[in-house]
């Protein structure tokens, strides 16, 4: 028997240890996370607790039974040849030890493997338990409320397959009760064996149970290996201390639940990723690599992935191509349909959420790559996801699929028997495409359709289709095809749940019982109808629209909120309930009374069916004695429940202060003889020892973050000194917590003047609303800009933000004084060229308007240039300037000459009188042109009207 335990685990070892027998001949390993820096004192703790030997492992052990038997620091452990095998623990790499000691034990000893998970955190032992449990082995979690950390027994009851839940003190008589009703100790059965002949009361008991198991699983395990089978429904029969076929049948009739668990026993999801690695390395280089390299991009790759339990096979494959395609810079379409005949393992795939084991099974880059952390476990990447098509498919019951490059089948032809095997085979074969590669499992074989394949690896079971399947495909053959008088009730592929015979006639019987005549629909867990029974007339309404089956779009809008309460209380309490009386308006413009009654049925496939009844009743008829919901109580029926749970808990933390009081009362009685021994002390030690483990890995996380801190605080003083901006960080009351360097320019602050409120700092602005608005920025969360000016004639751009910590309620604002003077000044500037009238453009070397002022623009705009598009800013002027006049303007001519010999450099200046005239009057401009030196060369343009000037010169003397 092995036990996991981690953080937490001293206390329910003890505790275990103290509910053991120690003579009941078994052997118990203990299996811990344990530092190599630490040396562990368990041994003496737990020898307190058990008369048994307690050994701590030190090399290579041979087990003996009533021997308790301890991991070493640093080391991971299994078994192997009745020997505990230690190897050191790799540094630098996650190490799962309760994983390989699980799945080692799993493997020797099969059946007889016990494993128990105490207290701990993260998910180690959840691939194990999935060994054992495999193995027919017998699996028990600690009741995640009584450990100290839950994290371990959580993520190993979240897989569905441990058979016990208990508190510590009740798991040793468990294991106890295991033991007595174990066979006596023989050799392991064989799986691929047939059972020996069986007296022809159990033979017809497990025939019972095989049709069971097809009526309500939908899967005909007679399919399957005898061996097999028998040894899951042993199992079982164990778990729930059954002796015989004939009584567990009972148990099965009675108890249809066991029926679900007995079906997914025997679906057990035993996966890991790229289990075989050597085999998956073989389809990479010798598959993956030459067919992505044969594929163009837009062309399609597609692989069916059968029997692909939890999913981690389907994204093993997908990772191979994925990488494939990054190496050979190829990307073709692919698509991976990866297929299970059990619905919730599709849905465990489909969401791609693993157990931290991931990173044991996958390289660090590809963990990097495909991979995100999430709780303690990892999702995959859309990446990776959208690769993937999940879907239900039963391999020896639906069509298989078609034109596939590469089918992947590992270890699910191990289960079936020769014939259905055989059957199998051919619908793989069927399924490949001309040149199509089969990769199967270890022990697993072509059988007949050797002749058809060529071997890519025989050794790794990796095959190439040489010739398509000689035989028509048989699909007509579905589960129970032997069976007469059997109808099937196997569920479709599709969403929606399509029953047949007996769940209908089932539901049908229930309503008989309590209506007459009935008029009500079955309804799946997702308010959707399966099945109508009765007139519906005037109850369900077609809407206009997209079609669906929803509730909420056949239902008339009055009667969608009482049924989905009805749907919702009658899943919650497993009981019958009906509601009031509801009026519902007909479509002939009448109105009739409804009462409706909702009434669990049960479940098919894991689907939640429940019976939605409607009785036409008068308005004024006394109703029955059924319980009634109220709709619009359902939130005070919730707070009456808290409230009661509040008091039980109240309760419940009183009578622990009470025991808390009495301890404290005893503990003091005996304090000096505590004090006075030796071996008291020595266990206090210990649980020290323990905890300082695990305060080494608080403080490791702590000394992360700081680190994370520390870079983060750098990042944002480098930020501040290149931004090059005056900042100031304020708190809710206003005092200072942060500043940037340029902030001392404003303000006279020190680094010691951290924490005084900024109201008491000196500064040059001219901003006497600086504390207003910074308080109404961080009560208001207001955002403020303006321009504010300086007693040293500076102008700045303020903007004020108000800042949150997610974590805390803490408040603050954060405010940015941006020097925009060089700024100011040039809006001065143009201030001041707007105010001359002569018509002003500065322009680049090339001879493009960079700058014009307000007398250009106003003439461009009067003369046919209202857009500015020929004569300002971007335009240019120099092209302008040519095209201005015909070949005989010799000014225009001469005007051009004079601009491009100032922008060449050639000239300092240029002036030139032109004509201008309008249509209605005759007008002369003086035109001067001055270059400009500096980093930045160019012109400045200037045109003045002269018509008066010239006027005046022209006039003849008196």
């Amino acid at each position: 028997m092995a036990i996991g335990a981690s953080a937490g685990g001293l206390d329910a070892l003890e505790r275990l240890f103290d509910s053991l027998s120690c003579d009941s001949g078994a052997t118990y390993v203990v299996i811990q996370h344990l530092s190599a820096d630490h040396k562990s004192m368990m041994a003496n703790l737990l020898s307190r607790h058990t008369r048994m030997p307690v050994v701590m492992v030190e090399k290579d052990t041979r087990i003996q039974g009533d021997h308790v038997y301890l991991i070493p620091p640093g080391s991971i452990m299994h078994l192997g040849d009745g020997h505990l095998r230690l190897t050191p623990k790799p540094p630098g790499t996650l190490t799962l030890p309760i994983d390989v000691f699980f799945t080692s034990m799993a493997t020797r000893h099969g059946a007889r493997s016990v494993g128990v998970i105490l207290s701990g955190t993260g998910s180690d032992g959840t691939r194990g338990a999935a060994a054992i449990n495999d193995s027919g082995g017998l699996l028990i979690a600690q009741e995640p409320q009584t450990a100290k950390f839950d994290g371990m027994p959580r993520s190993v009851i979240a897989t569905g397959l441990v058979d016990a839940i208990l508190p510590v003190e009740q798991i040793g008589p468990r294991i106890l009760a295991h033991l007595q009703n174990q066979p006596a100790r023989g050799p392991e059965p064989d799986p691929a064996a047939a059972d020996p002949a069986m007296p022809a009361t159990a033979e017809s008991a497990l025939d019972g149970i095989m049709h069971l198991l097809l009526l309500l699983g939908g899967i005909d395990f007679q399919e399957y290996k005898p061996g097999t089978v028998m040894r899951r429904i042993e199992r079982r029969m164990s778990v729930r201390k059954v002796r015989s076929l004939k009584a567990y049948l009972e148990l099965l009739n009675e108890d249809r639940n066991e029926v679900i668990t007995l079906r997914r026993e025997l679906l057990i999801p035993v996966t890991s990723f790229f289990r075989d690695a050597e085999a998956f390395e073989i389809l990479a280089r010798q598959v993956v690599d030459p067919l992505v390299a044969r594929k163009q991009a837009g062309e399609s790759i597609r692989v069916w992935c059968a029997g692909v339990a939890t999913g981690e096979e389907a994204y093993s494959v997908a990772m191979l191509f994925l990488e494939a395609f990054e190496q050979l810079k190829r990307w073709p379409n692919l698509k991976i349909f990866a297929t299970d005949v059990e619905q919730q393992n599709i849905e465990t795939g489909g969401a791609g959420y693993y157990p931290e084991s991931v990173a044991a099974e996958v390289t660090p880059a590809q963990l990097e790559r495909f991979f995100t952390r999430k709780g303690s476990g990892y999702a995959v990447k859309n990446e990776l996801r959208q690769c993937i098509v999940f879907a239900r498919h039963n391999l020896l019951a639906d069509p298989p699929f078609t034109k596939m490059d590469l089918v992947v089948c590992r270890n699910t032809l191990i289960y079936f028997g020769s014939a259905a095997q055989e059957r199998a085979l051919r619908r793989l074969q069927y399924a490949l495409g001309s040149k199509g590669h089969l990769f199967l499992g270890s022990s697993e074989s072509l059988g007949s359709l050797v002749d058809d394949f060529t071997p890519v690896s025989a050794r790794n079971k990796l095959w190439q289709m040489s010739s398509p399947s000689r035989l028509p495909l048989d699909t007509s053959r579905a589960p129970g095809y032997g069976r007469p008088g059997l109808r099937s009730v196997l569920p479709s592929a599709s969403n929606t749940l399509r029953l047949k015979t007996n769940p209908v006639e089932q539901a049908f019987g229930v309503l008989l019982r309590a209506f007459a005549p009935p008029a009500a629909v079955l309804v799946n867990g997702r308010h959707e109808l399966v099945h109508s029974f009765g007139d519906m007339h005037g109850i369900l309404q077609l809407r206009p629209g997209h079609a669906s089956l929803e509730l909420n779009r056949v239902l008339p809008e009055s009667l969608v909120a009482v049924a989905s309460a009805l749907l919702f209380k009658a899943g919650r309490e497993g009981s019958n309930v009906s509601s009031d009386s509801v009026r519902v308006d007909t479509e002939d413009g009448h109105f009739q009374h409804l009462r409706l009654s909702a009434w669990p049925v049960g479940e098919i496939e894991g689907e939640r069916l429940t019976l939605l009844a409607f009785e036409h009743i008068n308005a004024a008829a006394p109703h029955e004695a059924l319980d009634k919901v109220d709709v619009g109580v359902e939130s005070t029926e919730r707070i009456d429940v808290l409230e009661r749970e509040l008091a039980a808990t109240r309760e419940s933390l009183q009578a622990t202060i009470e025991e808390l009081e009495t301890s404290n009362e005893e503990l003091q009685a005996t304090n000096e003889e505590l004090m006075s021994s030796n071996e008291e002390l020595q266990s206090s030690n210990e649980e020290l020892q323990s905890v300082n483990e695990e305060l080494n890995t608080v403080n490791a996380e702590y000394q992360e973050k700081i680190d994370i801190l520390n870079h983060l605080n750098a990042d944002l003083d480098n930020m501040t000194q290149a931004v090059a901006v005056a900042t100031v960080f304020v708190d809710e009351g206003l005092h200072l917590m942060r500043f940037s360097p340029e902030a001392r320019s404003i303000f006279k602050v020190r680094d010691a003047d951290l924490g005084r409120p900024l109201d008491e700092v000196n500064h040059l602005l001219e901003y006497p609303d600086l504390v207003a608005d910074l308080v109404q920025t961080v009560r208001g969360g207001a955002r403020i800009e303006k321009e504010v000016g300086s007693r040293q004639g500076r102008h700045y751009f303020v903007r004020m933000l108000p800042y949150r910590v997610p974590s805390t309620s803490a408040r603050g604002a954060v405010a940015s004084f941006l020097d925009v003077s060089a700024l100011h000044e040039l809006t001065r500037m143009q201030q001041i060229i707007d105010a001359l009238p002569e018509h002003i453009a500065v322009l680049d070397p090339q001879g493009i308007i960079t700058q014009v002022n307000r007398a250009w623009s106003d003439f461009a705009i009067a003369n046919g240039d209202p857009l500015l598009q020929h004569t300002g800013p971007g335009s240019n002027y120099l092209k302008v300037c040519g095209t201005a006049g015909d070949a005989a303007d010799h000014s225009a001519q001469e005007a051009c000459r004079g601009l491009a010999e100032v922008l060449a450099g050639r000239l300092p200046a240029f002036a030139i009188e032109y004509p201008c005239h309008s249509p209605g009057q005759e007008r002369w401009f003086g035109m001067h042109v001055s270059a400009v030196g500096g980093d930045r060369p160019g012109a400045v343009v200037s045109h003045v009207d002269i018509t008066g000037w010239r006027r005046l010169r022209n006039r003849p003397a008196p």
